[in-house]
C-alpha cells in the first residue's frame, strides 16, 4: 500500500484486507506513507497497491471484488 494515510488509503487498505481473507491468504500489508518511497514507485497518484514490487493500481480505491481480482491475477503471473 502506498498512501499519506488519507480516508481513500484506508479504504483501499480495507478492501485489500477483506480480499485476502476472502482468498484465504495470509499475508501482510506494508503501508507506505513516506513520499520519497512512494515517489520510487514512479507512482504520483494515490492510494496504490503494490504486490511483489510492482505497481497493480493506483489513483483509485478498488473494492474488495476488484482487489481480489488484482491479487489473482498478479499470484497466476508469478
Amino acid at each position: 500500500m502506498l498512501g499519506s494515510g488519507c480516508a481513500k488509503c484506508n479504504a483501499l487498505e480495507d478492501a485489500v484486507r477483506a480480499a485476502l481473507m476472502e482468498l484465504g491468504m495470509d499475508t501482510s500489508i506494508d503501508h507506505v506513507t513516506d513520499f520519497t518511497e512512494i515517489a520510487a514507485y514512479g507512482v504520483m497518484t494515490t492510494p496504490a497497491l503494490v504486490i511483489d514490487g510492482n505497481v497493480v493500481s493506483y489513483g483509485k480505491v478498488l473494492k474488495k471484488d476488484e482487489a481480489k481480482a488484482v491479487i489473482q491475477k498478479s499470484r497466476t503471473a508469478i
